[in-house]
């Protein structure tokens, strides 16, 4: 059971990543995107499954509301079969390790409720590797992500762009900018705190 969390789910990276990992894994799997109203289904559908993995973005060094508000309805409607959690994190940092804290967020969940947590991975650089021959590391990646989920070997695995962070924070502050202007907005409203004008 894929559970995409990010609150942009129909249109997100996540899906991406959670599409790739369909084509690579060796097990079936069933998609699935959290939504305002769809809590108890989801947390009925789990009866269904031996894992659950969760895709999601980085939100704020946390894990995002959309999730959140889940887990909540999760803890209260547990199914009766627990599944084994793992997670498929992005944020657009380029330091995976970034995704830290909502990875222990997740297993800190998993501990208190009673569920098995499974393997891990951190995927730096967010959706611009997704647009760079990069994509490929991923890709490698969430296979091997994959794999170790069906063999039932728990794993921690990493992958970021390999550029330096200069490089990456300079091309990333480009395309800011460029996005920024495309939509009317100056570099300098960008780097106000005042959002509500």
């Amino acid at each position: 059971m894929i559970i995409n969390g990010s609150p942009r789910a129909p249109r997100s990276n996540s899906q991406k990543y959670a599409k790739i990992f369909q084509a690579k894994s060796p097990m079936p799997t069933e998609y699935f995107t959290i939504t305002k109203n769809n809590h108890l289904e989801l947390c009925k559908k789990m009866n269904d499954f031996t894992h659950v993995l969760l895709v999601f973005p980085l939100y704020a060094d946390s894990i995002p509301v959309t999730l959140l508000n889940f887990l909540k309805t999760l803890e209260i409607n547990s199914p009766s079969q627990k599944p084994k959690f793992c997670i498929m994190i992005n944020c657009g940092f380029i330091e995976p390790n970034q995704n830290d804290i909502a990875v222990k967020m997740i297993q800190f969940f998993c501990q208190s409720q009673g569920y098995s947590f499974g393997s891990v991975l951190r995927i730096g650089s967010g959706e611009a590797i997704l647009t760079t021959p990069f994509q490929k590391l991923v890709e490698w990646k969430i296979k091997k992500f994959s794999l170790a989920i069906t063999k039932e070997k728990n794993v921690s695995l990493k992958v970021t762009m390999p550029l330096p962070k200069k490089v990456f924070v300079k091309a990333s502050t480009k395309y800011w900018e460029n996005y920024g202007k495309k939509n009317g907005i100056t570099k300098e409203q960008m780097s106000i705190m005042d959002i509500e004008n």
